[in-house]
């Protein structure tokens, strides 16, 4: 284990939120984090409800990449948002983080050529018929990617249709609200970016034919559930899974306010910078809530879960904070950095394509690690000192 930093005890870090109609009891949101625990038919099982349980304490969840349909599969054990029995799954651990006062959205995930035919059972979709660059995982193990199929406008409607109905089925499944992913190289993602999408129809070419895929989806999830159970994630500049967005700085121009004017309750920024002034370009085009997720080495996480970063933006505007490492060790992570206790360290090993416990539902708590008394009690806003989150 290694010992936090602090930061003043002022710290908005661990004061109340307000997200549509939740009251979050402090800013610091797990970030979606994907762990391959589902069954082999992405139905969620009782380790998944058990794992998110034990991070009820943050002041908003947001699970997993959850697949809209069975195309859209990128990996083995990846959940499904689209049956009956991955919606009854889903509903077990919704349960059980309420039963444990915790506050849940589900993340949308359409892995568009982040996909293969082992895994899915179809040849995967995608704005242009561009191969991803690396092997995938599948569940006979590494393979190579094949070229996907260029979506037809048919295609794009009926995926459009799929992202509404499984916002309707997370709602049925008890969760808050939804999460779109529009980063990270998936399907969205892929229509936003110069080398993924080289269509010249009404949903490529210019700013505004790239960012229209991202813009219906989220009309579309907004008219089935409504703005306030409805967030969007975006990644601007990022560039992984192969993703070469081209002229990032336009595209996010476009699409911010275009996002604002259908009103979802949030965006969420991954590998957010106070210091690039798109940063700040954002928070004046958003109105309402901007998650920050900020990019941490790993010598921040082990540090302090990535506390001072978090603390810069807030201060730059962020609302909110997501940490994915932190929450992914520490289940009580909120508690550890509020009174300076000791972090667990990741166990790399065990992030993804594994299954099983070991890894994922195992990390101690300060109760079961025996160290709480250990730990000196957190000053009140007065005195001392108090640890900071993120």
């Amino acid at each position: 284990m290694t010992q936090t930093q602090w930061v003043p005890a002022a710290s908005r870090l661990f004061s109340t939120a307000r997200l549509g109609g939740l009251e979050l009891p402090s800013r610091l949101v797990m970030a979606p984090l994907t762990r391959n625990r589902a069954g082999a038919d992405g139905v969620p099982g009782e380790l998944m409800a058990t794992y998110y349980a034990q991070r009820a304490s943050a002041g908003l969840i947001i699970a997993e990449a959850a697949s809209p349909n069975a195309v859209g599969r990128t990996y083995p054990h990846i959940p499904g948002i689209h049956t009956p029995a991955q919606i009854a799954g889903w509903r077990r651990v919704t349960d059980a983080v309420h039963a444990a006062g915790g506050r849940m959205f589900l993340q949308l995930q359409h892995g568009g050529r982040v996909g293969h035919p082992d895994t899915s059972g179809h040849v995967p979709l995608a704005p242009s018929a561009v191969r991803f660059p690396e092997p995938l995982h599948t569940p006979g193990g590494l393979r190579d990617a094949v070229t996907p199929r260029e979506m037809t406008d048919e295609d794009i409607r009926s995926t459009i249709a799929d992202f509404a109905d499984a916002a309707r089925g997370a709602v049925e499944a008890g969760f808050a609200g939804v999460e779109v992913h529009s980063a990270n190289g998936h399907l969205l993602h892929q229509f936003l970016a110069r080398n993924t999408n080289r269509r010249t129809d009404g949903w490529g070419g210019s700013v505004e034919g790239r960012i229209r895929f991202t813009v219906e989806v989220v009309r579309a999830v907004i008219e089935a559930v409504g703005a306030e159970r409805v967030g969007v994630r975006i990644s601007p500049g990022l560039d992984v899974n192969g993703i070469e967005e081209g002229d990032t700085d336009a595209v996010y121009r476009a699409l911010v306010p275009a996002l604002a004017q259908l009103g979802p309750v949030y965006l969420h920024q991954v590998y957010a910078d106070p210091d690039l002034p798109l940063f700040g370009e954002i928070r004046k085009a958003w109105p309402g809530t901007l998650i920050a997720n900020p990019a941490l080495s790993r010598e921040e996480v082990a540090a302090d879960g990535g506390a001072r970063r978090g603390e810069r933006l807030l201060a730059a505007g962020a609302d909110l904070i997501a940490l994915g490492r932190g929450f992914l060790a520490n289940p009580d992570l909120v508690e550890r950095l509020r009174t300076g206790a000791p972090l667990n360290e990741v166990r790399p090993e065990f992030l993804m394509h594994v299954q099983g416990p070991e890894g994922y539902t195992d990390y101690p708590t300060l109760d079961t690690a025996g160290i709480r008394a250990a730990v000196p009690a957190a000053a009140g806003p007065r005195g001392g000192r108090r640890p900071a989150a993120v």
